[in-house]
């Protein structure tokens, strides 16, 4: 036996009709036939209770009943499943057309005739059950490619983000021993994002996208990057083209990643004032992402330990960033800062430099 002939033997059956000697009759029939889940009921108002707690691949439906004719049940099957019936064989010794008509516009599939022929019974009832098994197997099979295509996309997704805070930390390491300053900034960045009324798609995108914010250092000679004292005003020109080289090695991608990230890398550094870089922009002209990642950034930066530095007290580190509200920073970025700076001292001692990276 095939396992289309199995299945369609183990499908679920329901027998509907106020005539014991119908339900009985046809329940032997079938199960005779090979089918091994046959139920039937004498009691229309049984139907969707029954159908509700386990779902049938078919039911028989008499039309002519008590409580609840068949079309009553139809349209509670109707309601129930949102518009979706299981599959439904009139049994009806009317044979007019307007009865027809009526059956199929409630929903019935086929009909059966009283008194029913066996072999024509047990043909067209076969009939629809496969039809209804080979359905199935479709729809499960679109169900499971559907899941392989999610977890082959969310691969690459997870491949891609990986590559990203990589490339982010890249310039990290040049002049910070861990990296670890672009996990915390990153997740500081989020939570700013989402106390500024980002949406948590965007919220999540800044997380992976910030971490590129100084990506342009890879560009900037060592001897400027890392020398231990002040930087002349020509050094401290180069060093300000990190923001340049950052935009240009994320180019123009039209991914919404690398268009927030390109974004980040270019503006973090403007000041609400104007007194920033590149560009010299101004309040809300800067974009809003630049201005968190610019208080997150900074926060972090203050507060981690250098070869070249201590870290700040963090209540010194939130004076300042209060300080620079309205002339560095956004006033409303910062208000939202000294909200949730419980939330962000907490990132700050779950990313600490002693911890590993995080993959």
């Amino acid at each position: 036996m095939s396992d289309l002939q199995q299945n369609i033997l183990r499908a679920r059956i329901l027998v509907v009709d106020d005539n014991a000697t119908n339900v009985v009759l046809l329940t032997k029939l079938l199960e005779a036939e090979g089918y091994v889940h046959v139920d039937g009921v004498t009691d229309s108002r049984e139907v969707l209770a029954k159908h509700e707690a386990d779902p049938y691949d078919l039911i028989l439906l008499d039309i002519r009943m008590p409580h609840m004719d068949g079309y009553e049940i139809m349209a509670s099957l109707k309601s129930a499943a949102g518009g979706v019936m299981p599959p439904v064989m009139v049994l009806t010794a009317q044979a007019d057309m307007e009865t027809k008509i009526k059956a199929l516009g409630a929903g019935a599939q086929d009909f059966l005739h009283k008194p029913f022929d066996r072999v024509e019974a047990l043909t067209r009832i076969h009939n629809m059950i496969e039809v209804q098994v080979l359905h199935k197997q479709i729809r499960r099979q679109n169900e499971e490619l559907e899941q392989k295509v999610q977890e082959r996309t969310q691969e690459l997704e997870d491949t891609r983000l990986d590559v990203v805070r990589r490339l982010g930390r890249a310039a990290e390491y040049k002049d910070n021993e861990t990296g670890m300053h672009v996990v915390r900034m990153s997740k500081i960045a989020e939570l700013l994002g989402k106390a500024m009324g980002m949406s948590k798609e965007d919220s999540k995108l800044l997380l992976h996208a910030s971490p590129m914010h100084d990506i342009g250092k890879i560009g900037i000679a060592d001897a400027v990057l890392l020398k231990p004292g002040k930087l002349d005003e020509d050094e401290w020109e180069v060093m300000k083209t990190h923001t340049l080289i950052g935009a240009e090695i994320l180019g123009d991608h039209p991914s919404p990643l690398m268009h927030m990230a390109r974004q980040v890398a270019l503006s973090h550094h403007e000041k609400w004032d104007g007194s920033g870089y590149p560009k010299g922009l101004v309040g809300e002209d800067i974009p809003l992402v630049g201005r968190v990642t610019a208080v997150a950034d900074v926060f972090d930066a203050l507060t981690s330990e250098r070869p070249y530095k201590k870290g700040w007290p963090i209540g010194e580190a939130v004076q300042y960033i209060k300080d620079q509200a309205g002339s560095h920073f956004d006033p409303d970025v910062v208000e939202q800062f000294c909200e949730h700076i419980d939330e962000i001292i907490d990132i700050r001692k779950t990313h600490s430099d002693t911890f590993e990276i995080e993959s």
